[in-house]
């Protein structure tokens, strides 16, 4: 997944960098009970994994397995895709790394990652969130633990909510009735700030309507984005569209919806991540302007359940060639189980979604964590397959087709061209 999803999560500023973790600081690899030198190593993003958490999961580790040591090393997100792929093809790989939970299945089908289904039991896969999990499977076999994850929710102003006389809304003709609301309440501020090209946002509608972005017919991917699932969720989105003076032809990044606009004012509600709202909240601090926000999860069609939201997030892997394969399965038992988990999600503190529902943060009431746990049980990801990275880069077909129709395009003849060039890329 790309870096504005992955190291979004409002842990920026909130955890510091690990440069290498193991028993003692020693840097020498010790020998084992059976004489051996023994060392794994471990890749993880910048951001991911807060220092005190994976000094502890090592320290445990390294008590269970005396004499080996665990070097963690830190990888920056611009080129690790390059990194990565160069990696997993020479003879001494990372034992255990991180991987965005898009990117997973591409290292999959190359070879690359170790098939750990049959350590499901040992790793204790069962109680792991299905969303999450289906990032690590292929064709049936898991080749990865999923690790962390974040969604998007909605992020208001307490003061125009109170002033329009309304509270956050548990259906989409709520919300829509709302927005009305805040409209006539205050003619010069925008009900909510939604740019055209907020494709993720778009995939939740999608998914509500019982659609998909492309699927897998007769050995070949498809897109979906000419069905009438695609359509009525342009519908939606095009209708929450019309309460913005956003571009019709950028994302949230261009500009930068959190620090370029909100800080602004005029504003009223914008869909974001935990580390978009915080960095709202400091650049409005930092402009001398009060912020106050409210959040709420993206509403479904019925209130028994929030709209779907894609899940971005990390899994961890066990490399293909690694000279350890037994001691990473360990390693990655141990820091992907229930226990590990709670502690890293407290760590966190909510800012990101652990694997497993039992090791939630109990997040503050009213807070963007709780929002975001609500809105996780509604979670997807995008198409399993290697082929989806590119349809993900730039033109971005999906994007193309929302800013035809926001433009006035048939939705039908939008998404038609938009399949070919899914198809034409997926397939790669």
């Amino acid at each position: 997944m790309k870096r504005k999803l992955i190291a979004a999560v409002g842990v920026v500023g909130m955890m510091v960098g690990v440069a290498a973790c193991g028993n003692g600081g020693d840097d020498k690899p010790k020998a084992d009970a059976s004489g051996g030198a023994k060392e794994i190593t471990v890749w993880v993003m910048d951001g991911s994994a807060p220092k005190t958490w994976l000094e502890e999961v090592n320290k445990q580790f390294s008590a269970k397995h005396p004499g080996v040591t665990v070097k963690v090393e830190e990888q920056k997100w611009t080129g690790i895709q390059e990194k990565v792929t160069t990696a997993l093809s020479e003879n001494t790989p990372p034992d255990v790394l991180e991987l965005g939970n898009t990117q997973t299945v591409g290292y999959a089908v190359t070879g690359g990652l170790a098939d750990l289904s049959g350590d499901k039991s040992k790793l204790g896969a069962d109680a792991w969130s299905k969303g999450m999990l289906s990032s690590a499977e292929v064709d049936g076999k898991l080749y990865a633990a999923p690790w962390y994850a974040a969604n998007r929710v909605v992020i208001y102003d307490k003061k125009a909510y109170e002033k329009a006389g309304i509270t956050a809304p548990k259906t989409r003709d709520e919300w829509v009735a709302g927005l009305e609301k805040l409209k006539a309440s205050d003619p010069s501020a925008q009900p909510i700030y939604l740019p055209g090209q907020s494709w993720y946002i778009l995939a939740g509608f999608v998914w509500d309507e019982g659609g998909d972005l492309a699927v897998k017919d007769g050995g070949k991917w498809k897109g979906q984005l000419s069905t009438p699932q695609a359509a009525s969720a342009m519908d939606f989105y095009k209708k929450l569209q019309s309460y913005s003076t956003a571009p019709k032809d950028k994302d949230e990044a261009t500009p930068q919806q959190s620090t370029d606009i909100i800080p602004k004012g005029g504003v009223s509600s914008w869909i974001g991540l935990g580390w978009e709202a915080q960095g709202a909240l400091k650049a409005l601090k930092d402009a001398g302007k009060e912020g106050d926000f409210g959040y709420f999860p993206i509403p479904g069609k019925t209130a028994d359940k929030p709209g779907s939201v894609f899940l971005g997030g990390s899994n961890l892997a066990v490399a293909e060639r690694s000279k350890n394969k037994e001691l990473a399965k360990e390693w990655l038992a141990l820091a992907a189980g229930k226990e590990q988990m709670t502690k890293y999600a407290a760590a966190t503190e909510g800012a990101l979604l652990p694997n497993q529902a039992a090791a939630n943060f109990a997040a503050a009431p009213g807070s963007f964590a709780e929002s975001m746990a609500k809105a996780a049980l509604s979670g997807k990801i995008t198409p399993v397959t290697a082929g989806w990275a590119n349809v993900e880069t730039e033109p971005n077909p999906i994007k193309e087709f929302m800013t035809k129709v926001l433009k006035g395009e048939d939705a039908a003849k939008a998404g038609a061209d938009a399949d070919k060039e899914i198809a034409n890329r997926i397939n790669k």
